[in-house]
């Protein structure tokens, strides 16, 4: 039985979308161990609603995790499993001097939404040259999942 994958995109496409969604997930995993993080650690005025809203918020990505690797699979590559190849992968930056106050919180997860969708935007044109439909429908519902979130994020710091 031939084993080799035939599904109408080249070896060389394949490999190209398979490393632009490592950088993906890489950014969508490194934004959910932040949104966690700011979820045990929040506090404030402000702690029951952004505790409830952090929670639904890493519970979204985490899910995320799963389907962007899988993809990667699908097209025959490995996806990043390690901290270290994640950390290697990701353009988003840690949270800097400890816990930061709530305000602040909310200013970095909007940075990292907006990085994420920055680069599940540059990703876009890369499957459509390769005539990879799946990819662009997980982009595309990636993208509009962010662009929501860092809405709403924008908006609560805002007077």
């Amino acid at each position: 039985m031939d084993t080799n994958i035939n599904i109408g995109i080249s070896e060389s496409h394949r490999t190209e979308i398979a490393k632009g969604l490592s950088r993906l997930l890489a950014d969508t995993y490194t934004l959910y161990l932040k949104t966690h993080g700011f979820h045990w650690n929040v506090t404030g005025p402000m702690f029951n609603s952004l505790h409830l809203m952090f929670e639904t918020h890493y519970q979204e990505l985490w899910a995320a995790t799963d389907v962007i690797a899988e993809r990667i699979r699908a097209l025959d590559a490995f996806a990043p499993g390690s901290y270290s190849e994640l950390a290697r992968l990701t353009s988003l930056k840690e949270s800097q001097n400890g816990v930061p106050h709530a305000k602040e919180m909310i200013g970095q997860l909007l940075e990292g939404h907006e990085t994420v969708i920055r680069t599940a935007r540059s990703l876009t044109s890369v499957a459509e040259n390769g005539g990879d439909e799946a990819t662009l429908d997980l982009l595309t519902q990636r993208l509009q999942i962010h662009e929501k979130t860092a809405w709403m994020l924008r908006s609560l710091l805002r007077d």
